[in-house]
């Protein structure tokens, strides 16, 4: 990490520990930071004049760059940056690459299966990039992969490294994960792979173990204990980022708890997960990592918002992942294009709803979606300028972080 860059943090970190201090005393999740928690101890040292000058020129000219990158969009294509579609790892057909060249995607993420390992995963991303980059006039693209281990393992072949379950991660010292996964993080990065949906943060429920249809019986989740996955789920994601590899915490607020899985079934329902509950802790502990995204699940938890899906829930993302947890960056759906959660929702209202309950990407796995979902997110814009500056909102945020990847084509990249 650069001077500049390490300043910048350090400088953000200190402005939100002196918000905190002003705030009035409120509730938290055990095992998170709380978002009106004391201010710095006497221990903090303050910044001087110069590198406070410093951290606001960069943030300055990074939020100059953003300004400069949406004002070259039309409105179609500031939308797109708010979406991420699936294309196959083996590389684009018809449909994704039209989709590609239409709109102003924010990224893409690999499915399946690629065995070609980093060189021909570098050939696919190459592709996606100068295809995507040119529809977003310079602004490149979020190439994201699941690369938990395991089973959930897309991306294998040469220069890969076979990785271990979470289950085996999860009884590995923390240290020693940190280190694994920063290799991980380079072969991702060698392969043109800038963010990893990556780590669970879901607690598996011990009581049902491999009855856990999305999680246990895939040995996804690093343990039963939220202390463990919070320290795990800590290690995964410091060392993607020591490899410059972005992260996704999932599935907020947890799948641990469930039988069904969301991918193909609907009505799946946690009924236990309230707003205090110890297993939100190891998603506060990726926030205070610097996880780049909070992915959230479309399963139901009647104890948060008994009326909504999570991924619908104004209150599990404004409420939980940006009040509670203090999350600044980037909320992201879960699959909302072939999810059999969601098959009852029209198409549009799947992006509406969740840009409008508080997120900020928008996940399918189905290219066919993206029309009817950008569509619907413009037209809803044009009707509701609440909506509008919500969707502004979140477009900033993308922009923003792909600032901090060298995404934008201004210069305004770490330094």
């Amino acid at each position: 990490m650069t001077a500049r860059l390490r300043i910048l943090r350090w400088a953000v970190t200190l402005l939100a520990a002196v918000t905190a201090t002003a705030c009035a005393t409120g509730g938290g999740v055990p095992g998170t930071p709380r978002p009106h928690a004391a201010g710095p101890t006497a221990a903090t040292t303050i910044p001087s004049p110069s590198a406070r000058s410093e951290a606001e020129e960069h943030a300055s000219a990074v939020a100059s760059c953003v300004r400069a990158s949406l004002t070259g969009m039309d409105e179609r294509t500031r939308a797109g940056q708010l979406f991420v579609v699936g294309v196959p790892a083996t590389g684009p057909g018809p449909t994704e690459s039209a989709v590609l060249g239409r709109y102003g995607l924010g990224g893409v993420f690999l499915v399946g299966r690629g065995r070609g390992g980093v060189d021909g995963v570098a050939h696919v991303a190459d592709a996606v990039q100068r295809v995507g980059t040119a529809a977003a006039h310079g602004v490149g693209l979020f190439v994201a992969a699941d690369q938990e281990g395991g089973e959930v393992q897309v991306l294998s072949g040469p220069g890969f490294s076979d990785m271990p379950s979470a289950a085996v991660q999860g009884r590995w010292p923390p240290d020693r994960l940190r280190a694994a996964a920063s290799q991980w993080g380079r072969e991702l990065r060698a392969a043109g792979v800038n963010l990893n949906l990556a780590p669970v943060g879901d607690v598996l429920s011990a009581r049902l173990g491999a009855a856990n249809a999305p999680i246990g019986r895939f040995d996804r989740a690093f343990g039963t204990d939220p202390a463990t996955v919070a320290a795990h789920v800590t290690a995964f994601v410091q060392g993607m980022q020591d490899a410059g590899v972005a992260t996704t915490v999932k599935h907020f607020p947890g799948l641990g708890r469930v039988t069904g899985n969301t991918d193909f079934s609907a009505g799946v329902t946690d009924a236990e997960t309230s707003p205090n509950d110890p297993a939100l802790g190891p998603f506060g502990a990726a926030v205070r990592a610097g996880t780049t995204f909070v992915m959230s699940s479309s399963a139901t938890y009647p104890r948060l918002d008994p009326a909504h899906r999570a991924v619908f829930s104004p209150a599990a993302l404004r409420g939980l992942v940006r009040g509670t947890l203090g999350f600044s960056g980037l909320i992201v759906s879960d699959d909302l294009g072939r999810a059999q959660e969601v098959a009852a929702v029209p198409v549009g209202e799947r992006a509406v709803d969740f840009l409008a309950a508080g997120g900020d990407v928008v996940l399918t796995a189905d290219p066919n979606t993206v029309q009817p979902m950008v569509d619907a997110v413009v037209d809803r814009a044009h009707r509701d300028p609440g909506f509008a500056d919500a969707v502004a909102a979140s477009e900033r945020r993308v922009l923003t972080a792909k600032a901090d990847r060298g995404l934008l084509p201004c210069g305004a990249a770490p330094r």
